[in-house]
């Protein structure tokens, strides 16, 4: 099997992979190669015996590596850096001179000075003939002009962002994630595209590195505004503080914010912590049942408190706010007396004269059916005279 090894032209750039044949190649050593822009010094990041089989053989017809790179290979690049330097200012003049709408972003010589190439970015699609032509005239090699996104812009300029620190592309890594908006939703960040963009413009690749573990996390605690069933009651979920994995509930019986660990709620979900619609569904058939059952203990009722009436009213209704404030307070003296209770007849008494009542209905009865004189005759009998 060939000897391959991985070559890198600039910080966290793509690995190039060439065949070392009999070179003794090491590590952060330099190689010359022929690139896909001509002649170049590239650092070995990938030695040919740190290459995984499997993917050596997917190289196919790999180009070899021309020879190591010596003490005047690297101080010829760095002179081709500090040329490609001057040639792009001179092409960003020419382009503001023939108001080209693209902007060059970065440029590079070979190792011999024979290509440049330059790296711009456009909005949409421009004609940059006369550039080329005007460019291979000044500088006597032949150019080539590529278009990029924003990202690729970024990447290659290089620069710190918002965050204090130097740009994750241009210092690291290799390839460019997928972002969305959804990521800034999930870790409840605000979804103003200002504020969760990077010098490029687009959405932060930084956003893709914490995702997944916010959403494991989500995924095992429950949404907010969920009403759940915990040991000191029924509580609602207020928010989610993920930083310190901390949930925020509301009780809704004490009138009170707390703070529980997300693990502890983990810990007792499905357990003590049930959302409250299953606890309604569970216990709410039940409730019939188990009511009016005297070896189910049933809860305590307290009286409802009643107002007060004002004593010597008829009807024993108190006063209103309008009437308190007709008829102000009277003294003592001129107040009306209260009637007096009635007097309560003894047990005794009330039976006797129970008893002489029913006497004189039966003594009544008795002369009615006597047919005795008068209207209180029987009918159909003349009255005695």
């Amino acid at each position: 099997m060939a000897r391959t090894a991985g070559v890198r032209f600039r910080q966290a750039g793509k690995i190039f992979y060439y065949e070392a044949g009999d070179l003794e190649i090491e590590v952060n050593g330099y190689v010359v190669v022929d690139s896909a822009h001509g002649i170049a010094v590239g650092r070995v990041v990938i030695a040919p015996d740190q290459v995984i089989a499997n993917e050596a053989s997917s190289f196919e017809e790999l180009k070899p590596v021309l020879r190591l790179a010596t003490h005047e290979d690297i101080e010829r690049s760095e002179e081709m850096k500090t040329r490609a330097e001057e040639t792009l200012r001179k092409a960003k003049g020419m382009v503001s001179d023939q108001d080209i709408a693209m902007n060059i972003a970065s440029a590079e010589y070979d190792l011999d000075g024979s290509q440049f190439t330059a790296y711009f970015t456009a909005t949409e699609r421009v004609d940059f003939r006369n550039l080329v032509r005007d460019l291979s005239r000044d500088t006597g090699a032949r150019v080539q002009l590529l278009q990029v996104g924003d990202r690729d812009r970024a990447k290659l300029t290089d620069g710190v962002d918002i965050c204090g620190e130097r740009l994750c592309c241009s210092s690291w890594m290799t390839n460019f994630p997928s972002v969305s908006i959804r990521m800034a939703k999930e870790q409840d960040l605000p979804l103003n595209p200002q504020k969760i963009s990077g010098v490029c413009g687009r959405l932060f690749c930084c956003l893709t590195f914490e995702y997944e573990d916010y959403r494991a996390l989500r995924g095992t605690l429950p949404k907010v505004g969920t009403m759940l069933s915990t040991p000191a009651g029924e509580a609602k979920v207020s928010s989610i503080d993920f930083n310190r994995e901390v949930v925020k509930l509301w009780l809704t019986e004490a009138h009170e914010l707390v703070e529980v660990a997300a693990i502890d709620l983990q810990l007792q979900h499905g357990v003590s912590v049930r959302p409250m619609e299953l606890v309604r569904k569970i216990e709410g058939p039940l409730r019939p049942i188990t009511e009016g059952r005297s070896d189910v203990p049933q809860p305590t009722r307290l009286p409802r408190p009643r107002p007060q009436r004002e004593e010597g009213r008829p009807g024993g209704r108190g006063r209103g706010p309008r009437d308190a404030a007709a008829a102000p307070d009277r003294p003592a003296a001129q107040r009306p007396a209260a009637p007096p209770p009635p007097a309560q007849t003894p047990p005794a008494a009330a039976s006797a004269e129970g008893e002489g009542e029913a006497q004189r209905r039966r003594r009544r009865r008795r002369r009615r059916g006597r047919g005795g004189g008068g209207a209180g005759g029987a009918p159909g009998q003349p009255s005695a005279e």
